[in-house]
């Protein structure tokens, strides 16, 4: 299994040495993410200070950009990465989209699988030289002079990943996606009734076999060898959940857990401003379903149990930790 990692970096140039420590440490894959930074421009700078690891985007928003913006910005970082990139895309949810983004929303599973379906085609129309001709509800895309087409990428194009959690996308990803990312919110219970139905719905969809396609499960962890270290990690993790279980989209997690009713509790107090109350409404047994507990060597067998069976790729989300040679035990027991 390949273990990934975030790269964090508060400043795009911070990316290079922080990427040159994953692949140093032996990690496969690393990760940005888009938050208060543009999640492209450091992978950019990543790039020339690696020579092996993957590095890829884990999430960015894809209906903040057109297709032929990702095309472009992906048939790039091709380039950079010599092909080593994964273009990593996610949804959202509809008050950035439209609120922060200003851009338009509707009926996202269909806008996803519409999406990728343009970015292919894109890449097609360079591959081959043809005319470009995608015409769908939501995207269009039929002029490509000989002066734009930048022609083939010597590297073959890059995989897409689209990451979800409720049905419809988690199905949209495994029809037109080369891989899956798991939602951190998640439980043993929902991926085994939920996500891997759906996208084997969407494998079937598409005619491919689960051989052709990779799922990157990203999971909460709880570490702490003395009862100090417990305590941090635990608060830390349990206001994560709390903060994720807030969002309306993520309820069908909760519902299969049989907590549904807590979602709205949650998303009333995001609304009062009493982020700080949060916390207390995730209880220990809801915080051990959601995420993995325990000392490092317990939290090590927790993770091969989590993603036995399900996941090619792992990525250890620890918000009170950012140093990733604290998981270097784990990451080689997980990957030898």
């Amino acid at each position: 299994m390949k273990i990934d990692a975030a790269i964090f970096s508060g400043n795009p140039a911070d990316a290079g040495p922080a990427a040159a420590r994953l692949e140093e440490l032996g990690y496969a894959g690393g990760f940005t993410f888009e938050g208060p930074h543009d999640p492209f421009f450091p992978i950019a700078v990543a790039a020339s200070h690696t020579k092996r690891i993957e590095l890829g985007t884990s999430i960015a928003i894809a209906f903040a950009r057109s297709p032929m913006l990702l095309a472009n910005i992906a048939n790039d970082l091709q380039l950079l990465t010599e092909g080593r990139f994964i273009l990593g895309l996610g949804s959202q949810i509809k008050p950035h989209i439209e609120r922060r983004f200003s851009m338009p929303w509707s009926a996202p599973a269909a806008r996803m699988r519409e999406l990728v379906q343009a970015i292919r085609a894109i890449f097609d129309c360079w591959e081959g030289g043809g005319r470009l001709d995608f015409r769908g509800e939501h995207y269009s895309h039929t002029l490509m002079t000989p002066m734009f087409n930048p022609g083939p990428n010597p590297h073959g194009w890059p995989p897409i990943f689209i990451a979800g959690v409720g049905p419809k996308m988690t199905e949209v990803a495994g029809e037109v996606a080369d891989g899956f990312f798991v939602h951190p919110f998640n439980s043993p219970k929902f991926i085994r009734e939920t996500t891997l139905p759906s996208l084997e719905r969407g494998f079937a969809k598409a005619g491919k076999q689960r051989g052709d396609f990779q799922i990157q499960q990203q999971l909460l962890v709880a570490i702490g060898d003395t009862p100090e270290e417990a305590a941090r990690s635990r608060a830390a993790v349990r206001s994560q959940l709390a903060f994720y279980g807030s969002t309306p989209a993520y309820k069908v997690v909760l519902d299969a857990e049989g907590r549904g009713d807590l979602q709205p509790e949650l998303n009333r107090l995001t609304k009062l401003g009493k982020w700080n109350d949060l916390a207390a409404l995730v209880d220990d047994a809801l915080l051990e379903t959601l995420a993995v507990c325990g000392t490092t060597a317990e939290v090590t067998q927790g993770l091969r149990a989590r993603t036995e069976g399900v996941a090619d790729r792992l990525t250890i989300m620890a918000p009170y930790e950012r140093d990733p040679a604290r998981w270097s035990e784990i990451v080689k027991a997980l990957r030898d």
